[in-house]
């Protein structure tokens, strides 16, 4: 294949950091690159500001470890919310999935990846050890299990629910309204809902 030549090096070095986003090519990083250069200065430069306030001002919750502007995130701040139940989900997208579906009112914990050998993830990687230490603490009364149903998935639940078992504590799962394979923030809403809504017991198999 023929490296394609560009007119600037600084042209060329922008693509290049483009195109190490995820889902973006050479060929989709120069369109934008070549939209930025298009756009009026002022615009650029809220957009290059907004990334840096992100990267230096975003947090972690310190409870839940979703992202926040505070270290304790708004939803783990709600009162209103119920203190007893916890949702455990992957990832931060799928935080806001399950708040779109409005079918849920309690907690979340994300452990920011599943288990997976292949990608050189185990249990130390993940917040479990945290998700462990917070059960502890008393208030919790059950724990939602809501990782998506692949096999890494899968072998995460049955880690945790492992884990717990000492405890005593209620541990459900989602219904498997989720097609098996597919990925929790892209599952429709109702369907997303209906799953959290119609969870069942974790049963060792």
């Amino acid at each position: 294949m023929i490296q394609q030549q560009y007119p600037s090096q600084l042209l060329e070095k922008a693509v290049q950091e483009f195109s190490k986003l995820p889902g973006i090519g050479r060929k989709t990083a120069l369109r934008l690159v070549l939209w930025m250069l298009r756009q009026d200065d002022s615009d650029v430069t809220q957009f290059t500001a907004a990334v840096n306030e992100l990267k230096c001002g975003v947090k972690y919750c310190k409870v839940c470890h979703n992202i926040s502007d505070t270290d304790i995130c708004p939803i783990c701040a709600d009162q209103r919310r119920d203190q007893t139940t916890v949702c455990v989900v992957e990832n931060i997208q799928d935080v806001m999935a399950i708040e779109n579906t409005q079918q849920f009112n309690g907690l979340y914990h994300v452990l920011g990846g599943v288990i997976s050998p292949m990608d050189g993830m185990g249990p130390a990687d993940i917040e479990i050890d945290s998700l462990i230490q917070r059960i502890g603490e008393g208030t919790v009364q059950e724990v939602i299990l809501a990782l998506s149903p692949t096999m890494e998935g899968d072998t995460t639940n049955f880690y945790i629910y492992r884990k717990l078992a000492p405890t005593g504590i209620k541990v459900s799962v989602i219904a498997r309204g989720i097609a098996v394979g597919n990925e929790l923030e892209y599952a429709d809403e109702v369907t997303l809902g209906r799953s959290i809504t119609n969870r069942t017991l974790f049963e060792e198999k």
